[in-house]
């Protein structure tokens, strides 16, 4: 989940680098790589494309596209960091979802842990006027809807492959994004097509990843080690985009790591209970 959460952050850095390119065609022209990327390895594995559960997988690919649709336009609308947290809701609703969907139980401590992180999310964004009431709820439905299909994976664990998982992302994006593109097709020019495939090959490398991760652990455990990727959201805004910072985010990024660390410590000290 580390190495995911590492790649989906440069991941985000190339989608902002072509903000002036509509979302909805970033999302086509990373679902074809990854269609390609994903079908190509399936079929080296003699794996069958289309998997078992056919219902949940096609549930997680909606949940899936619709999350990335809503956080590419918020990452290209508002400064990356700010994106980034608002998306940071989606390990908190991943484990409040997966009480009724998987079935796992959250203790009062880890709600304690998630409250923590939660709360140096909302120091770090602090009052951002450059984030619109209506981007902020763009954003948070961004996160709902990623809840949604992290709990489609869990459910998945025993009965696909990881691969199966992250093909059916682009199966199910690649048509509506297509249609959408009729309305609104902005060409891409020179370093822009080199950019699309990169979004594609890192977006597929942290898929499988994390597709990894919430199928060989308990949600509310994989889901809190995300918040580490606010810390690469600052830092690459700082760097690449001049977006600024003061004390306050440092005492917030403290408090994410500080809920993250806390949550595995106490989700490994349960394990022997099993």
């Amino acid at each position: 989940m580390l190495l995911a959460t590492f790649v989906f952050a440069i991941m985000n850095v190339a989608v902002k680098l072509v903000d002036h390119i509509p979302a909805m065609e970033v999302i086509f022209f990373r679902s074809i790589v990854s269609l390609v990327m994903s079908g190509v390895a399936l079929k080296a594995q003699k794996v069958y494309l289309f998997g078992n559960n056919k219902k949940v997988l096609v549930l997680r690919g909606m949940a899936g596209s619709l999350g990335l649709i809503l956080f590419f336009t918020t990452i290209q609308s508002v400064p990356l960091a700010s994106a980034v947290t608002l998306m940071f809701l989606s390990p908190i609703f991943t484990a409040i979802l997966g009480i009724w969907i998987v079935k796992e139980q959250v203790r009062w401590l880890q709600w304690m842990f998630f409250a923590i992180s939660f709360g140096g999310i909302m120091v770090i964004q602090g009052f951002d006027v450059r984030v619109s009431p209506v981007m902020a709820m763009i954003g948070i439905g961004a996160a709902f809807a990623s809840g949604v299909a992290y709990n489609m994976i869990r459910k998945l664990k025993t009965s696909e492959h990881p691969l199966v998982v992250v093909f059916y992302f682009p199966l199910v994006s690649l048509p509506i994004t297509l249609v959408y593109m009729f309305f609104d097709w902005v060409p891409p020019v020179g370093t822009d097509w080199l950019i699309l495939i990169v979004v594609g090959v890192l977006t597929q490398i942290a898929q499988y990843f994390m597709t990894k991760a919430y199928q060989a652990e308990e949600l509310s455990k994989v889901a809190n080690i995300q918040f580490i990727g606010i810390l690469y959201a600052l830092g690459f805004g700082w760097v690449l985009f001049d977006e600024s910072f003061n004390l306050e985010t440092y005492l917030g990024m403290t408090m994410v790591l500080i809920g993250v660390i806390l949550n595995v410590w106490y989700k490994h000290r349960l394990q022997p209970e099993k």
